[in-house]
C-alpha cells in the first residue's frame, strides 16, 4: 500500500533561490492587489504574468540538463519585461499607485539581474 508523501521531506531545487522567493512574494503581492480590479482582461494579463516568473524558474530547475534550466531561465526573463510593461501601463491609467509600480519596476530589475547571473552561474562563465 501506498503510503501519503512526507511533505516537509519534499523540496523542490528552486525554493533554495533567492530569486524564485523574491519573484513568488511580487506574483502574491499583485493577486492582492488587483484582487479587486473589475478589469478581468488587465488583471488576468498581469497576474500571469507575474505567476509565470516563479512557474518558470521552478520548471526549469528540475530539468535535468543545464541547456533546458538556461531555456526556461529565460523564458522567465521574458516574463518579468512582461509584468515590467504592464506594470507602466497600470500606472499610466490609474491601476495602481505610483508608488507601488516603481517598487514594483525595481524588484523587476532586480529579478532580471538575478536571473542573468543565475544562467551565467549555470553555464560556467
Amino acid at each position: 500500500m501506498l503510503s501519503a508523501p512526507n511533505f516537509k521531506e519534499m523540496k523542490m531545487k528552486c525554493e533554495k533561490l533567492e530569486v524564485w522567493k523574491k519573484s513568488a512574494r511580487l506574483s502574491a503581492n499583485v493577486y492582492k492587489t488587483f484582487a479587486e480590479c473589475k478589469d478581468f482582461g488587465f488583471k488576468d494579463q498581469i497576474t500571469r504574468a507575474s505567476l509565470s516568473i516563479p512557474s518558470n524558474i521552478a520548471e526549469g530547475m528540475e530539468k535535468s540538463g543545464t541547456k533546458d534550466r538556461i531555456r526556461y531561465l529565460d523564458i522567465s526573463k521574458g516574463s518579468v519585461a512582461e509584468f515590467a510593461t504592464q506594470t507602466y501601463i497600470a500606472m499610466d491609467i490609474g491601476y495602481i499607485d505610483k508608488n507601488i509600480g516603481k517598487e514594483w519596476l525595481e524588484t523587476a530589475d532586480h529579478l532580471l539581474a538575478m536571473l542573468t547571473k543565475l544562467q551565467q552561474t549555470l553555464s560556467g562563465q
